[in-house]
């Protein structure tokens, strides 16, 4: 429980940029050493698969090894413990989504069901606007009732605001108290009716520390359909874009969303100032001999930005 506790220490809520402060906490496996308050840390959700697709439990620090534009970099903090999450669960509500709009809210509720009961999440309905699913008042919940309630309460109606969605997305989940954040995004289209353009979105997502899982509902004969945003989103953020034949099968990626990221190992090390320009490159990989050739995703890239002249002090 000390560990744990000290790894939450160092995921503190609150602050934008993947570049976190760090507090006072010895490494793993490394007894006496530790953190000044004025370290800066990089913190990293990685999702470990075998080449079938099975999550790989039980691994260390040892296994992982983080390039940050291309130098290898000492991996300080290393965690697998399944902390509670902020979720944000953004439901398109356009026209087209009509008849999908029945498993469409299924598969979101089992998502809500199988999280952790610790865990703080919000709903964002979004069509021409983008509406928040709770009342006002409340930023998230861990009711299901209530979480349930905010997923039923729109129409299917209007455009598609998806990149505002995000946007709020993003947003919101910076008030949050827990220690990882991640967003679901469900949606049959691309973008035809929001005030942020894509630029703004993917700037916005290099100063986050949220992990995006992106779900798609392809329609053929939709103009403004466009996966590549989805799979961009995930894949820079760490999270992974799902593309299910039918609206029927949502369920089922929903519930690996859900294990996805209550199975993810924290990785974090201490980013040199002079690295190349602000916006850095991440490249993780994992090795364990018994395991075969293993799979890891996680955030590709963030802006690295320079402490305020408070903290660096």
């Amino acid at each position: 429980m000390e560990r744990r506790a000290a790894i939450r220490n160092l995921l503190i809520a609150g602050a934008a940029s993947i570049v976190r402060r760090g507090k006072a906490v010895e490494p793993q496996n490394q007894p006496g050493s530790t953190f000044r308050s004025d370290v800066r840390l990089v913190l990293l959700d990685v999702s470990v698969k075998d080449r079938e697709g099975g999550f790989v439990p039980g691994l260390a620090r040892d296994n992982f090894k983080v390039l940050e534009n291309g130098l290898l970099q000492a991996i300080v903090v290393f965690a697998r413990e399944d902390l509670p999450v902020t979720v944000g669960i953004l439901v398109d509500e356009s026209r087209s989504m009509s008849s999908k709009r029945p498993d469409v809210l299924t598969a979101a509720r089992t998502l809500i069901a199988e999280g952790n009961p610790d865990d703080e999440i919000f709903v964002l309905n979004f069509n021409d606007t983008v509406r928040r699913g709770l009342p006002q008042s409340q930023l998230f919940s861990s009711d299901t009732k209530a979480l349930s309630t905010a997923l039923y309460g729109g129409r299917a109606e209007g455009r598609t605001a998806l990149y505002d969605a995000v946007f709020d997305g993003l947003n919101q989940l910076e008030l949050g108290h827990r220690d990882k954040k991640a967003l679901v995004l469900i949606s049959d289209g691309g973008d035809n009716a929001s005030h942020h353009n894509r630029r703004e979105i993917f700037q916005k997502l290099d100063r986050s520390i949220a992990t995006i899982y992106a779900v798609g509902l392809y329609d053929e004969d939709d103009a403004d359909w466009s996966p590549g945003v989805l799979k961009h989103l995930a894949e820079v953020s760490g999270g992974e874009a799902f593309f299910p034949t039918t609206s029927a099968d949502m369920t089922g990626v929903c519930r690996g969303i859900a294990k996805d990221i209550r199975t993810r190992y924290t990785v974090g090390y201490a980013p040199p100032v002079s690295n190349g320009g602000p916006l850095r490159r991440i490249h993780v990989s994992v090795t364990a001999p018994s395991h075969g050739r293993l799979i890891a995703r996680a955030r590709t890239q963030y802006r690295y930005e320079e402490a305020p002249p408070s903290e660096s002090r």
